[in-house]
């Protein structure tokens, strides 16, 4: 936005303080201060920069040296330093409320936006101020680290750099939330949250970013920050370690759970006799989780739980024992796996269902 011009209303007075303050060499008074201050607050209220406030007063005092007597010109340098300092001081003082007070609205916004508190056709006109078409399909992504993400940190400045070095300021908007870093950008440039979620995990070296859908309209923009959420808290509870999680991938989960006593009832009817085991259930469950996660190759499976293929294969005959389901079987390993899947969704063993 360009600088507005210098007004009279803004000097007015000025060079009445320099006079009287130079005549008889004193200092500039409380009261001449504070005015000095207030007109800095307004000059900053009305974008007028501090260098043109700055370089105006300046000329006005130049101006105003040929008027002086030798004795009073004389005191001439101290007197503008100290006008000088009073009003660039006011300046500043507006400079910061506005700031603070911009990020205030900033952050309501983002509230509002991420929790769908908005009435939505106002939401949508305070999110043009930002950047952003809410009319427009959207997606989010969500990066969650070792340690929290904070409003101003050196790590999320170096990614918002980055991200606007690579792509300019495309209606990308990036903030924190609850120790999360966030980034909701135009669904038909992918390439965004695909660069957010790359420099995101370089930044914090590990943690995880997780990508909603993509959808469309004020709301869209929460549904796909939920989702990113829940893809979050699917990965710890099922220990998905992969750096990027795309919520479209993982829409079977929430089918799985959407009947959730149904999801209880089937794992406490195949995998409870497994806690008549020495050892409790946990273990066999392991067992079988990284069965299924290397394709029913026993020898891989092993090798993940650092033993040895007769263990593992010992605990697989166990199973089979102790549930009447053979995990080789490909008619009884769809029961077992989808028991598994809804144990670590459920917290099984350690929560009772």
């Amino acid at each position: 936005m360009a600088e507005r011009e210098m007004g009279e209303e803004h000097l007015e007075g000025y060079t009445e303080i320099l006079t009287g303050a130079c005549a008889t060499g004193r200092r500039l008074t409380r009261d001449e201060i504070d005015a000095l201050r207030r007109r800095g607050e307004r000059a900053a209220e009305d974008g007028i920069g501090l260098r043109a406030l700055v370089r105006a007063h300046l000329s006005a005092a130049q101006d105003l040296q040929p008027e002086l007597s030798r004795s009073a010109a004389g005191h001439l340098l101290a007197t503008v330093a100290q006008a000088v300092d009073a009003f660039a001081e006011g300046h500043e003082r507006a400079q910061r409320l506005a700031v603070r007070q911009e990020e205030a609205a900033r952050r309501e916004f983002i509230d509002d936006l991420l929790y769908g508190r908005s009435d939505l056709g106002r939401l949508a006109e305070r999110a043009e101020r930002f950047g952003l078409l809410l009319s427009h399909a959207h997606a989010v992504a969500v990066a969650q680290g070792r340690q929290p993400y904070g409003d101003g940190s050196a790590v999320t400045r170096g990614i918002e750099s980055s991200l606007v070095t690579r792509f300019g300021h495309r209606r990308i908007l990036l903030t924190t939330k609850d120790g999360r870093l966030i980034c909701v950008a135009p669904a038909d440039e992918p390439d965004v949250l695909a660069f957010f979620a790359k420099q995101a995990y370089a930044a914090t070296d590990g943690g995880q970013v997780a990508i909603g859908r993509s959808h469309t309209g004020p709301g869209g923009v929460v549904h796909s920050y939920e989702e990113a959420l829940n893809a979050l808290d699917l990965a710890m509870r099922m220990d998905l370690n992969d750096p990027v999680l795309h919520a479209a991938d993982l829409l079977v989960y929430p089918v799985l759970t959407r009947d959730r006593q149904a999801m209880a009832d089937l794992v406490v009817s195949v995998l409870g006799p497994l806690r008549q085991a020495r050892g409790g259930a946990q273990p066999l469950i392991d067992t079988l989780t990284a069965y299924f996660d290397t394709g029913c190759v026993a020898a891989e499976a092993a090798r993940r739980l650092r033993l040895s293929v007769r263990a593992t294969t010992y605990r697989l005959d166990r199973i089979h024992r102790l549930t009447g389901s053979d995990p080789s079987d490909p008619v009884h390993r769809y029961t077992l796996q989808t028991a598994v899947i809804g144990a670590r969704l459920l917290g099984w063993p350690d929560q009772e269902l």
